[in-house]
């Protein structure tokens, strides 16, 4: 479809506009200098992740994603957990990339799986393709480029389960060879994809606040991506990190949409539809906020445990740990300490930290 800007009531969204822009200016410049800054920032990546899918209808538990991200599952992975996880790595991904990687062509390939790389040369800048597997066709290749895309799969594998970063797969062009039940064959991403940039060349002289609610509702009525709906808000917050207005962080647009009734994100009056991502914006970072203060005010209160302290105490790395996730198990400040149970839970236990499962077994604890 043609996504027209076409006149909107400016008189109407710039009061929202300046609020917005102030609250995420003010958001970026506390966590710039702030000492619980990766902290907040890893946390960030876990509520947003979850609250991505919560807008697709899915519910995702903070505690299965934390204890998923850390492969330490205590039950068979959902496929709405595996999809959360997808966000939380392109979350990571654009945030560990400069600032106008996301929105640069080769960015734009590897996020939407269009000849994604697997290893990066960190000296040159330059990445090599990585063979799509999915997509080869038997007939056509010979027996040892089937073999070869068989040892990608297994290479690809292996470095997702040893943690390291590897493309995020979402769904490529249509083929005839994809199965109708799963894809619309008529679905063309490529067009649409072509159609939601033009709308960002278009609003290049837009203030950037005002861009973004834009371009979140062209990406809601275009339908970019068939099965990656939630990559749009990562892409726009990227927008927003490349204007310079979230420098020391990656804007959560999907938990800010979350707190924004459905009615009013998907209103007829696209001014209506406007105001609401403004709003969801602001709110976004008024959330983080204070979210901030309560881990600054946290840490301080752990750091006062720390007093007459051996100088080879292991209390500093749990406290860490525990503002760098929403929950901390006892096997992940195992793995993390290198400490036995009793001494993670001892640990644990001089922190005064709030049980969260409330569970005999795979027990979890957060900050209160």
């Amino acid at each position: 479809m043609i996504y027209h800007i076409g006149r909107f009531a400016l008189q109407d969204l710039i009061g929202p506009v300046a609020r917005a822009t102030a609250a995420l200016s003010r958001l970026d410049e506390r966590l710039a200098q702030s000492p619980v800054r990766e902290g907040w920032i890893e946390r960030s990546h876990f509520q947003d992740a979850a609250a991505a899918l919560w807008l697709l209808g899915e519910l995702v538990h903070l505690e299965d994603l934390v204890l998923h991200d850390a492969h330490m599952d205590i039950r068979a992975p959902t496929h709405e957990l595996t999809r959360a996880h997808a966000v939380l790595r392109a979350r990571r991904q654009i945030l560990a990339q400069p600032a106008d990687w996301a929105l640069s062509q080769p960015g734009l390939r590897h996020l939407t799986g269009r000849g994604v790389p697997t290893t990066q040369n960190k000296g040159e800048g330059r990445a090599e393709p990585e063979p799509d597997a999915l997509t080869e066709r038997l007939p056509d290749e010979s027996l040892t480029a089937a073999f070869a895309a068989i040892d990608a799969v297994l290479e690809r594998t292996a470095s997702l389960l040893n943690g390291a970063d590897v493309p995020v797969r979402v769904p490529a062009l249509p083929t005839p060879d994809r199965p109708s039940l799963v894809y619309d064959l008529d679905w063309n991403e490529e067009a649409r994809l072509d159609e939601w940039q033009d709308v960002l060349a278009q609003t290049r002289d837009l203030p950037p606040v005002l861009r973004a609610a834009l371009l979140l509702d062209a990406w809601a009525e275009i339908e970019v991506l068939q099965h990656a709906v939630w990559l749009g808000p990562l892409l726009i917050a990227a927008l927003l990190r490349q204007e310079g207005l979230a420098t020391a962080h990656l804007p959560c647009l999907h938990l800010g949409a979350q707190k924004i009734p459905r009615e009013r994100r998907r209103a007829r009056d696209r001014n209506e539809r406007l105001l609401a991502f403004l709003e969801a914006i602001h709110q976004m970072a008024l959330t983080g906020l204070a979210e901030h203060d309560r881990l600054t005010l946290a840490k301080r209160q752990m750091e006062r445990r720390l007093r007459d302290r051996r100088a080879s105490s292991k209390l500093p790395q749990v406290i860490e740990l525990v503002l760098a996730r929403p929950l901390v198990s006892t096997p992940m400040i195992q793995e993390r300490l290198k400490v036995s149970k009793q001494g993670a839970l001892n640990l644990i236990g001089e922190l005064n930290l709030r049980e969260m499962t409330g569970r005999g077994r795979f027990r979890a604890w957060g900050i209160l």
